[in-house]
């Protein structure tokens, strides 16, 4: 029966382990090109719309939703600090958490 044997190659030396490191971040440097936050209106409405909606009834629904099931399952007979957490975690998230957000994308740098 033949067996298969594999070549071994040659492992890199420090020289080649950083040539194979900084080469392509080389070219990705030299071909990026300049980016302009803020200039670009685009995506506004999108936002304006999702913020909106995150603010008002929708995050009311999704907090909601959350509580419910977090009840269904202290219902069900199994304690859980989750299932208390969670809804409190994803209130608090929805109702400070956009305009944290927001802010920080749309900061002046």
């Amino acid at each position: 029966m033949q067996s298969l044997h594999l070549i071994r190659r040659p492992r890199a030396s420090g020289i080649g382990k950083a040539a194979n490191i900084a080469i392509p971040v080389a070219i990705a440097a030299l071909a990026a090109g300049a980016a302009y936050a803020g200039a670009d209106t685009t995506f506004t409405p999108a936002l304006t719309k999702f913020t909106d909606f995150l603010e008002g009834s929708g995050g009311k629904i999704i907090t909601v939703l959350s509580l419910a099931g977090g009840l269904i399952g202290l219902a069900s007979g199994r304690f859980s600090l989750s299932q208390v957490a969670v809804p409190v975690g994803v209130g608090i998230g929805v109702g400070t958490g956009v305009p944290i957000v927001t802010s920080v994308v749309t900061a002046v740098i």
